[in-house]
């Protein structure tokens, strides 16, 4: 498959960056992320894991389905079926959707040891929700998080205090523009599996801390029961411990990941996980905890919308009764260890991480690791892959597939093996210039 900059899509973001800031609406879309000039950019439709571009081209996707949002695959007939449904039933009105109901009752039923559900749209907005309530019922002020929880100002407001407190949280070089600066100070950041540094924030901080945040797993396993001490320490010292499972919930079983790794939270927030592609979040708690959002202010007209929730609740009927979360992982493991054997029988260098179903690598050779990266995506392209160095499993992907796009990849990853052989640079042969590091959790 031949590709070029003056395809549809390619044209239509080259508008886009002119009228829209920053191209598009989420960081992990742009096209500088995967192949500048050349990413196809936006899609006609999308079905299973394929998809076909504004130009009628056909590509497998196996990258990111939709930036995990898809665990199901493009377009589910029975989640979509169910969405119609409640469109044709009124999406909006002035009394309440029953289906919010219904879905606090499945996502306690999922978590037995929470009592409520309050629902937002977006992963970063309900964190933010999640924040907000956990200050409100401890009355007090500062956060001590892990990991990437969006792009609020509770969460940027690290930046604040030291410029540098995300940039190995998964996202370098943020400016904490607009984020008032009052705000410095209350939110705190230690590293996963590094249970001294936390233990230490808790003392130096321990009268005013109002929560601790953190994704229960990411790339790694917690080590030397690094979240069991956390839920200790947070309970003795009446913290509200919060799971951020916007990414990782809906991967290993049917709920959170934390019922894998045996750790219950006050709070756990769910997101594109469990809703196959609809914008719908849900903060679970237990009840004594969330009863501070009825003291505080959250309320939304869009949050009570019928479609998201009536399209919730089938996915998560489908993935629990096809046990979607079995097949990522198998999918991970011929994944993983492919990559693997391929490096190894090219030749290459190469770091394979990430849970199994949300894996990702990297090629580790004399050029920069973007310029492995760039290669790839360009490459496979032209084979009619979505492809970057991530592959998020989902059920509309199979042995076959994978079994294919390992068989092409090996392809390429010989390719830059011979190019680095003959001591010409990968980056001489990309068409256009190398991908931008951006959103560093995604690499």
């Amino acid at each position: 498959m031949s590709i070029s900059k003056d395809g549809k899509g390619q044209i239509l973001y080259r508008k886009a960056k002119r009228i829209i800031p920053g191209g598009t609406q989420l960081l992990s879309k742009r096209p500088e992320m995967f192949l500048p000039e050349l990413w196809p950019a936006y899609y006609s439709r999308a079905k299973g894991c394929k998809i076909w571009d504004l130009d009628g081209n056909e590509y497998i996707d196996v990258s990111y389905m939709g930036i995990g949002s898809n665990v199901l695959g493009y377009a589910n007939d029975e989640v979509d079926a169910a969405a119609k449904e409640a469109i044709n039933s009124g999406g909006m009105c002035t009394l309440n959707a029953p289906e919010e109901v219904y879905l606090a009752e499945k996502l306690i039923d999922l978590h037995p040891w929470a009592g409520g559900v309050r629902y937002a749209k977006a992963g970063g907005e309900a964190m933010a929700l999640a924040s907000r309530i956990a200050r409100a019922h401890t009355n007090k002020d500062i956060i001590l998080f892990c990991g990437y929880h969006g792009w609020h100002d509770w969460y940027l407001s690290a930046n604040l205090a030291n410029k540098n407190a995300l940039d190995d949280l998964h996202i370098p070089g943020l400016e904490p523009l607009g984020v008032p600066k009052g705000l410095a100070g209350t939110n705190l950041p230690f590293h996963y599996n590094n249970i001294d540094e936390f233990y230490a924030l808790m003392d130096k901080h321990k009268d005013n801390i109002a929560a601790v945040v953190i994704e229960p797993i990411r790339n790694d396993y917690p080590e030397d029961d690094f979240l069991k001490k956390i839920r200790t320490s947070t309970e003795k010292s009446g913290v509200v411990l919060i799971f951020d499972e916007v990414s990782a919930g809906f991967r290993l079983c049917a709920g959170g990941s934390h019922r894998v790794l045996g750790v219950d939270p006050d709070i756990a927030v769910f997101a594109k996980g469990m809703t196959n592609g609809y914008p719908l979040t849900a903060v679970v708690g237990k009840s004594d905890v969330m009863d501070a959002a009825q003291e505080t202010f959250i309320s939304s007209t869009f949050y009570t919308e019928r479609v998201a929730f009536a399209a919730t609740l089938k996915s998560i009927e489908v993935y629990e009764r096809e046990r979607v979360w079995e097949k990522q992982s198998e999918y991970g493991k011929i994944i993983q260890k492919g990559w693997k054997d391929l490096a190894n029988t090219a030749g290459l260098k190469i770091d394979v991480g990430g849970i199994l179903p949300m894996s990702h690598f990297s090629i580790i050779g004399n050029e920069n690791p973007l310029i492995y990266k760039t290669f790839v995506t360009q490459e496979m392209l032209k084979r009619g892959y979505i492809a970057s160095n991530s592959f998020y499993t989902s059920n509309a992907h199979s042995a076959e597939i994978i079994n294919q796009y390992l068989k092409h990849l090996g392809d390429v990853f010989k390719r830059i093996a011979e190019l680095n052989g003959s001591g010409i640079t990968v980056e001489s042969q990309l068409e256009y210039g190398v991908c931008q590091s951006g959103f560093g959790r995604l690499n």
